[in-house]
């Protein structure tokens, strides 16, 4: 679905929340930024008094205009001092601004729900919110030090002009500024769609770089660089053309600006050398209407890439305040408590799920855990196993029914509360690209050492760590890419020790193990279980036969529940995969006898 553009003026209007922390800064800048332009509008009148002291026509030296001379050297320097200490003041809020309006964008996306993290594409969101971050710098510079002294200088200099001089004076200079700034703001407007085209492309290229990457090793087994080059390439080639179109718009809009610039100039030279000629105006007075026109026009000139700088600045941040803009499908109540965990009881009660309207997931799944019991979930693939994780740690919102946690409905607990009571060692463990030592301490962040190798330990991790020669320091790569499937479960597991939740939830924990790590491990989360509430989600029935309840799952339905010698005695779909893995078992170990 295509997403409404924000408005220019609601991007900005964002950022004066961040403006405000540090409201007397501002306006400390602002003052420092109007007495730096006074003073800048002052300077054309000092020298057009030295410059008619000097000329002889009009009288004849006695000496020199010292004092003037002075005051003309005093003035430049205020306007170079307050325009450094302006900026010395803003210092603060600009980088403040950029700071937590990044900070509150990557809070925000840990508070998006999972439908979110799983469609978004990472290389694109974080080159928006880097583009965006570099924007808010852009903008508020030029906006406040460059727009806003330029209009000033030309109101000053307008009525200066208007006062002292032939009314056409003025007449001039407003009709030639409002030609001009007219022209590019409908040039830019216009050429705002290539820029918007090389961001879009942008980040598609950069988002199709990083997951090539990522999957460096699927890219190669299938010999696929070609044609991962050739998807880069094609999005790069749009970004081309959108830039050649955006250079050629850009050498257009500078021609225009450089016509209107031209014809005001020369009119008011004109304008001013007739009056000379007429002895209305004195060789001062021409000075100080060229220095105007320079001092004027050149900042002028400059306003057009001011302008186009914040339409592209306004443009790079569109798309991270869109980000603020997404609505959170999941959260708390507004008289949601922390969970009372207690015993840590569970029940699902009559639920349905689905994650869209087109293909429901679950169907009336009831069951309970009671307290410190474990209770396992078979089925083939696709039939819900995983979807009772997620719901239980409330990613996703049931769509009817509800599911409790010590009688309580967990849609009435904090979410913070209800994740921090629950330990997962997911089927596909991801790594921080970090150290062994930080990817088990993740956890808890404040745990001692000690705690650490524990965990360790129980995970039966901490021999191997020892054998690295980083020990713990050891960095384990992009996703966990150094370790290998077994050793990044094995770290996910010591981390889920050391946070020693009250709910345990093993989603296929030993699935990645050979057959000696896993009696090992299964041994080690036996005794983490064994005074623990425990959800097993399992493919190999070898290791919940033990489980105090065994529920077997097809096509989002519960099928059969039981224990393991219960539901043997049934003779039905667990019989079925029980005898099967039994015989691929029996097959596998008559392969390695011979």
């Amino acid at each position: 679905m295509i997403e409404p553009r924000r408005q220019s003026w609601q991007t900005f209007a964002s950022l004066l929340p961040f403006l405000w922390e540090f409201r007397g800064r501002v306006i400390i800048a602002m003052a420092f930024l109007v007495v730096a332009k006074i003073a800048s509008v002052g300077l054309p009148l000092i020298l057009k008094e030295i410059v008619d002291a000097l000329d002889r026509s009009q009288n004849l030296i006695i000496a020199l205009p010292v004092g003037m001379l002075i005051a003309y050297g005093l003035v430049r320097l205020a306007t170079s001092i307050f325009g450094e200490l302006r900026d010395l003041i803003f210092a603060k809020v600009l980088q403040r601004a950029i700071r937590r309006v990044a900070l509150k964008v990557f809070r925000h996306l840990h508070t998006l729900a999972l439908s979110f993290h799983l469609e978004r594409q990472t290389g694109g969101v974080s080159r928006d919110i880097e583009r965006g971050s570099r924007g808010i710098s852009f903008l508020l510079n030029f906006m406040l030090f460059n727009i806003l002294p330029t209009l000033l200088e030309i109101g000053l200099v307008t009525a200066i002009l208007f006062v002292n001089y032939d009314a056409s004076f003025a007449i001039i200079t407003f009709i030639t500024v409002s030609i001009y700034i007219t022209l590019t703001l409908v040039i830019t407007e216009w050429r705002l769609k290539f820029r918007r085209t090389m961001n879009e492309m942008d980040s598609k290229a950069n988002t199709k770089a990083i997951d090539s990457l990522i999957n460096y090793e699927t890219v190669k087994y299938f010999g696929n660089e070609d044609f991962e080059s050739q998807r880069y390439d094609d999005n790069m080639a749009v970004w081309e053309k959108a830039a050649v179109q955006s250079q050629s718009s850009l050498s257009l809009l500078n021609m225009v600006q450089g016509a209107v610039i031209t014809v005001g100039i020369t009119a008011l030279l004109f304008l001013a050398s007739d009056g000379i000629v007429k002895e209305e105006l004195t060789l001062g007075d021409f000075v100080l209407i060229n220095t105007y026109l320079l001092q004027l026009f050149i900042p002028l000139n400059f306003l057009g890439f001011v302008y186009r700088e914040i339409k592209n600045s306004l443009t790079d941040m569109e798309k991270m305040f869109t980000l603020l803009g997404k609505n959170q499908e999941i959260q708390d109540g507004d008289n949601a408590q922390a969970l009372d965990i207690a015993g840590g009881s569970i029940a699902f009660n009559k639920v349905n799920f689905s994650y869209n309207p087109e293909r429901q997931i679950l169907f009336d799944i009831d069951f309970e855990i009671p307290a410190g019991h474990t209770v396992a979930v078979v089925g083939t693939s696709g039939s819900g196993k995983s979807t009772l994780a997620r719901l239980l740690f409330r990613f996703y919102d049931v769509n009817n029914g509800h599911i409790a946690i010590n009688k309580q409905d967990i849609r009435d607990v904090t979410q913070h509360s209800l994740r921090s009571n629950i330990g997962i060692v997911p089927q596909d463990t991801v790594l921080f690209n970090d150290t062994i030592y930080y990817n088990i301490a993740y956890a808890k962040p404040d745990a001692q050492p000690e705690e650490i190798y524990a965990a360790a330990r129980h995970a039966h991790i901490h021999e191997f760590i020892e054998t690295l020669p980083d020990g713990y320091e050891t960095m384990v790569g992009e996703r966990g890419l150094k370790l290998s499937g077994g050793e990044k479960q094995r770290v996910a597991i010591a981390r889920t020790i050391l946070k020693n939740p009250r709910i345990l939830i093993f989603d296929e924990a030993t699935s990645a193990l050979d057959s000696k790590s896993e009696r090992a491990i299964q041994t080690a989360l036996t005794e983490v279980a064994a005074n623990h509430t425990t959800l097993v989600i399992a493919h190999r029935l070898s290791t919940i036969i033990n489980s105090n309840q065994i529920l077997v799952m097809e096509h989002g339905r519960i099928v059969e529940r039981g224990t393991h010698q219960e539901l043997l005695a049934m003779n039905g779909s667990y019989t079925r995969m029980w005898q099967l893995q039994q015989e691929e078992k029996k097959h596998s170990d008559d392969n390695l006898n011979a």
